[in-house]
């Protein structure tokens, strides 16, 4: 008797790899022993160290998303779709699970036997094959658009033995370590660290870090007698001290030591000196490698005499990003990397376009970047944009002083142009004398942008409010900070304003769920990802935040994890938007890799149908949110 449900299981499986590579009846002997199963949403398959099971799973309905654990939050790995396998381990190896399946939807899988299935792959060499090289290499499911015919890996993606992917492992440091008050005397401080054979102590008051003593501080301050050895510690003490949360990465780890010039980290349980301290991070738990190691390129970045050498930083930098992609590290955390040396960069840009200048900066200034630099996102080479804040004077020098930081900022912009890094079309750039203010122009600006709102004037300042801090007196940008959040209190208007520049680009699908794409010009008959699916994540991000009166959280991917936060009762949606950004960002990047471009305008044509399936999911969160924005803001009538 024919078994009709067998019949359309192995319909269903010849038309993928390696199931094409079987004969019919071979197919059907296979679908007879097959369990299907149904899988509500967010319910696990298996997670990481359950014991491997009997079958591995073909996707035929739903979705099923692979995570890791990294820094203390479950990074989805890949989204396996229709036709997709996962669950090869048992093939291999006796050990557990290394990944968590979870499904992102209601789903429908089969479970395939494994002795079932073994004959086959010794007596079929082209199964044999695909099983071994899928789970050899580190490539993706069988139908992503470069790495066809291969399944995504499940063995070697968190390794420890790689030495790329270490860095992006939290960093073992000292738990519980020595403390002391800021009375205690620097000869007290002496004996504890040879007593116990450390070289460093946390001064802390109530258990809150304020300072830090090294075995260099003893050196050059008290060995040399600069200082008696009977005074207090707070005396000699290094304040504030450089704190991070626990689970930072090795790769973290070397960024924020090279950029604040220390040798320890204070772990407290926030990342902040307002939180109690529960570890110490030195240079000696520091893994260093070599190549394009993020630390490296920094020590290069830092060591920069000319515009020659940090624009070969930055084409390395692109080789960190390619190499990182092609070991599936999370997209946000190559952001974060690549946004650090973005910003030491230019950093190292403003420090050698001062030194060509005849005379040191007249005031106190600082350099911004805003804009997707500001947010940390440009993976890719696309246009600088920046903005210059200078102290306040005297009026009979503001000219003279503007002129100065006018000239300065148009030799950072051309440097950054060396770079490779374009000039902003719009001339968002602190060369631009609308962009180089003193704090109070700078104020006024902010008070006339939030309290008098236009449309106009709306869609030139959004980009102004995702600015980051990169050279200077950072005090300079505190005082905006603060001006502008006053002026956002219960500011109705200003974000009924800013919740309708969000929704100006509703989800980018027509009624029949095809993509929305370029009519005409250049670029006609592609897919703008950059305007239709990027930018309303980073917009409607960008207004929830200030909207709660968050502060100090500029990237979108971070944005949206901080609103699952403070509100759960929203944390789906929040987080299916930060699962949302990573995708549309990781596609971006791949892109403009490929072809050596922005990565804004996507040839469909050349995506797999799995790519499309991946990107019009990424497309659902959009309507949610703007949904989401419409009611909060009331902004039914309004738009």
């Amino acid at each position: 008797m024919k078994n009709s449900i067998a019949e359309r299981i192995a319909d269903f499986l010849k038309k993928f790899p390696p199931f094409s590579s079987l004969s019919y009846a071979e197919l059907l002997t296979i679908s007879n022993e097959i369990q299907v199963l149904h899988i509500e949403k967010n319910n696990v398959l298996f997670k990481i160290g359950d014991a491997t099971h009997p079958f591995f799973y073909v996707v035929k309905e739903g979705a099923i998303g692979l995570s890791v654990t990294s820094d203390t939050e479950d990074v989805l790995i890949d989204k396996c779709d229709e036709g997709d396998i996962l669950g090869l381990r048992p093939f291999f190896a006796k050990d557990n699970y290394l990944m968590t399946a979870k499904a992102r939807e209601e789903s429908l899988l089969y479970a395939i036997p494994i002795e079932v299935f073994k004959q086959y792959v010794s007596q079929n060499v082209d199964v044999l094959n695909f099983i071994l090289e899928s789970f050899a290499s580190n490539t993706r499911n069988p139908y992503d658009k470069e790495h066809k015919g291969k399944l995504i890996s499940e063995n070697v993606i968190y390794s420890e033995q790689s030495s790329e992917i270490q860095y992006f492992q939290p960093i073992a440091y000292t738990k519980n370590p020595i403390t002391v008050s800021r009375k205690d005397s620097i000869k007290l401080v002496a004996t504890i660290m040879t007593q116990h054979k450390i070289g460093s102590v946390i001064i802390q008051d109530n258990n809150l870090p304020v300072g830090i003593i090294t075995d260099k501080d003893l050196r050059s301050k008290i060995a040399t007698g600069l200082f008696p050895i009977d005074i207090s510690a707070e005396q000699i003490m290094s304040a504030p001290v450089v704190t991070v949360a626990e689970n930072i990465s090795i790769a973290e780890t070397q960024m924020m030591m090279l950029k604040h010039n220390v040798g320890h980290l204070c772990v407290t349980e926030d990342g902040t000196n307002k939180s109690t301290i529960i570890g110490v991070i030195s240079e000696h738990d520091v893994v260093v490698a070599q190549a394009n190691n993020p630390g490296v390129l920094l020590k290069q970045t830092k060591r920069a005499t000319r515009s020659k050498e940090l624009k070969l930083v930055r084409e390395k930098l692109n080789d960190l990003i390619q190499n990182s992609l092609d070991k599936n590290i999370p997209i946000q955390h190559i952001s974060s990397l690549v946004g650090e040396i973005n910003n030491t960069i230019t950093k190292r840009a403003v420090e050698l376009a001062i030194e060509k200048m005849d005379e040191a900066p007249p005031t106190r200034f600082a350099w911004l970047n805003i804009g997707s630099q500001g947010r940390k996102e440009q993976l890719l080479m696309t246009d600088q944009d920046n903005a210059l804040v200078f102290e306040d004077v005297e009026e009979e020098h503001y000219n003279d002083v503007k002129k100065y930081f006018l000239e300065l900022a148009e030799k950072v912009t051309k440097t950054l142009n060396k770079i490779g890094y374009e000039f902003c079309p719009a001339e968002m750039m602190a060369s631009n004398p609308m962009w180089c203010k003193s704090v109070t122009d700078w104020n006024k600006q902010y008070n006339s942008w939030i309290n008098k709102p236009g449309e106009n004037g709306i869609l030139m300042c959004s980009i102004f409010f995702d600015y980051d801090f990169i050279v200077g007196d950072e005090n300079l940008v505190d005082s905006i900070t603060e001006n502008i959040f006053a002026n956002l209190q219960n500011n109705q208007l200003f974000f009924a304003y800013l919740g309708t520049d969000a929704l100006k680009n509703p989800p980018p699908l027509g009624f029949f769920r095809q993509f929305l794409v370029e009519d005409d010009g250049e670029h006609k008959d592609t897919f703008d990802i950059k305007s239709r699916a990027i930018m309303p994540l980073v917009d409607a991000a960008r207004l929830l935040l200030l909207s709660q009166n968050i502060r100090g959280i500029n990237n979108t991917y971070h944005r949206y994890k901080k609103l699952a936060e403070v509100e759960p009762q929203n944390e789906e949606l929040f987080e299916s938007c930060a699962e949302a950004f990573a995708t549309l960002s990781f596609f971006r990047t791949t892109e403009g890799l490929m072809n050596d471009n922005n990565g804004r305008y996507l040839n469909l044509n050349e995506l797999s149908k799995s790519d499309k399936v991946k990107l019009k999911n990424s497309f659902q969160p959009i309507r949610a949110i703007q949904d989401a924005i419409k009611n909060r803001f009331q902004l039914t009538y309004f738009t």
